[in-house]
């Protein structure tokens, strides 16, 4: 045991510290391990990760904290609260219930030495080392499972597709697994999430940074770490990862090799989806619960933040039952629930849960509105020959249905057919479905990572508009993002953009809208405080905008776009409607 592996005995469980985990290739990474005092061999929940586990979750995302907490007080109820993570479980709501809880820093970050490259294929390869070591430690039962948000659910889909032995289930809640589509590149146009994301919860706890950021409350060692380098052997130490990004505007091998072959998975698995988490993790959660090979699997879908239900009664209920049935083989009836869970969201906002046997619905109605260019409305018939010409970074133009006569749900992925001309030679295409009240005020949710969420939204880059016919289905065309084909100015292409999927069950007397544009939504209506003062509050985009320069120099995407229809040009949005049961 070296001098910062310490174990101690606090709050009903055994604590181990700074456990070094040597991986093959020499470098040491550390972990801290929460497990009943009691001698005996528990499952494990693992977790690997970029944002260090030695920050407390109240000091380290006091606004996601504070408003966690305001929605869910249970949450103060249920521990003590010192040992809370951001986007890992509680432990003190785990060991006393038969489990370990496994945190381990990723290579370059916290307590784990080397260099810092989010993401990159080598985490996985720690990964998976990591879950074996902990299938065979003393204490262990020899089942490990993955829980955790985003960063430690992404990586969940990877190394499942790698199959460890000892990995026996995972809950990846709120996770992308397609750097590419479902994050970096929406529709071919770079995402600058990554660029705020590397400033506010990664630079800090790059190892390395030591004394200069977060105290650990419970070790009171530095979180990033216990050597302090300079600014310069930091940046040295690590890959810029939005710079990094730039450098590959296609879906290249380095897209690729940070991806999951969704057919390999075959652990048992609980994929849960946020409605509102447009352009960061819905995408992923919904492909993988479709495409893994997993004989076993469930979704789940729900609204509110990118944090909270995770931690909430609601949550640590749904997570329990799934690791209890696979991690601690109790028969408590999980194996007989619902395959699809979905909260299905109203106005309120309210959520109604609601189960169903596939995904998506088997009996949507797909039901094509087309595009009437003259009187900006969205009709069941197709409209006659017109055009409608825009701004290219511009507002654009928003197309209406009619107040509704009776209730409509639209839950489901959706599509777009669009015929688009361009003055130069690309043109950059942003969709947003809207809803609004009878006083035309627009509904929007708490998203994942912004306050003002719209319904649904998708994104094109026209030169990318070619399709992959295999991989492409008719509430999902899929794009290969493998190159580029201008633009002739003035002539006429042919467009299909996916849209994320979505929920919202709208009233009647309500409006739907599809709104075309040339740039990021932007919710026009109050912003809470809430709203006002969270760094990734961006009036509904959640942090991801599309205005690098050199992705979009005005020159190529600031011309006139016009839309078509008529003739064979029949231009529409497909929503999924789903009649009662």
């Amino acid at each position: 045991m070296d001098e910062y592996h310490k174990i101690e005995d606090r709050d009903g469980m055994r604590i181990e510290w700074n456990v070094p985990i040597e991986v093959d290739d020499g470098t040491v990474l550390r972990a801290d391990i929460y497990r009943p005092i009691e001698e005996g061999n528990y499952p494990a929940i693992l977790t690997y990760g970029v944002y260090a586990k030695g920050v407390a979750y109240q000091d380290g995302y006091p606004h996601q904290w504070n408003k966690m907490i305001e929605d869910y007080p249970e949450i103060l109820e249920m521990s003590t609260n010192k040992y809370q993570n951001w986007e890992v479980t509680d432990p003190e709501c785990w060991i006393p219930h038969g489990y370990a809880c496994v945190r381990v820093d990723s290579r370059g970050a916290g307590w784990s030495e080397a260099f810092l490259d989010v993401n990159c294929p080598r985490e996985i390869d720690d990964l998976y080392e990591c879950i074996e070591w902990a299938g065979t430690q003393p204490w262990s039962s020899g089942k490990v499972g993955m829980l955790g948000i985003s960063y430690y659910s992404r990586n969940q889909w990877r190394v499942a597709a790698k199959r460890p032995p000892h990995l026996t289930a995972i809950i990846p809640w709120e996770g992308g697994n397609d750097p590419y589509r479902d994050s970096g590149y929406h529709g071919g146009i770079l995402s600058q999430f990554s660029e705020i994301w590397s400033k506010v919860q990664v630079a800090h706890v790059q190892y390395g940074y030591g004394e200069r950021g977060k105290i650990s409350p419970n070790t009171g060692l530095p979180a990033a770490g216990p050597v302090n380098l300079s600014d310069e052997e930091l940046a040295k130490n690590r890959v810029n990862a939005f710079e990094e990004l730039k450098k590959h505007p296609l879906d290249d091998e380095w897209h690729q090799s940070r991806r999951a072959d969704f057919s390999k998975i075959e652990a048992p698995l609980l994929s849960c989806a946020n409605w509102g988490g447009q352009g960061i993790h819905p995408r992923g959660n919904f492909n993988g619960y479709m495409e893994s090979a997993s004989k076993q699997k469930w979704l789940e879908a729900h609204g509110d933040s990118h944090w909270a239900l995770f931690s909430s009664g609601y949550g640590l209920d749904l997570q329990k039952r799934f690791f209890d049935f696979f991690l601690k083989d109790i028969d408590n009836g999980w194996d007989k629930t619902s395959p699809v869970t979905l909260n299905i969201r109203h106005p309120g906002p309210k959520f109604v849960p609601r189960e169903e046997s596939e995904w998506p619905i088997a009996r949507t109605q797909w039901t094509k509105f087309f595009l009437d260019l003259d009187n900006k409305a969205l009709t069941t018939e197709p409209a006659g020959e017109s055009s409608l010409e825009y701004d290219g970074l511009g507002d654009g133009a928003t197309f209406w249905m009619p107040a509704l006569e009776e209730e409509m749900e639209i839950t489901g992925p959706m599509a777009a057919k669009l015929f688009v001309s361009s003055s130069t030679e690309d043109a950059d295409l942003f969709l947003i479905v809207r809803v609004f009240d009878p006083n035309g005020d627009e509904l929007t949710f708490m998203g994942s990572t912004d306050p003002n969420t719209p319904i649904a939204c998708g994104w094109l880059r026209a030169s990318h508009r070619a399709l992959d016919p295999k991989k492409s289905l008719p509430y999902r065309p899929y794009h290969p993002h493998d190159r580029e084909e201008k633009l002739t100015p003035g002539e006429v292409y042919e467009c299909d953009v996916e849209i994320v999927s979505s929920c919202i069950v709208v009233p009647a007397g309500w409006r739907v809208a599809l709104t075309v544009r040339g740039k990021d939504y932007e919710y026009e209506g109050e912003l809470s405080d809430f709203a006002k003062s969270f760094h990734y509050g961006t009036r509904g985009t959640g942090g991801m905008t599309h205005n690098d320069p050199d992705n979009r120099p005005e020159e190529v995407f600031g011309g006139k776009v016009t839309l078509h229809t008529g003739g064979s040009r029949d231009a529409y949005v497909m929503l999924p409607i789903i009649p009662p049961k």
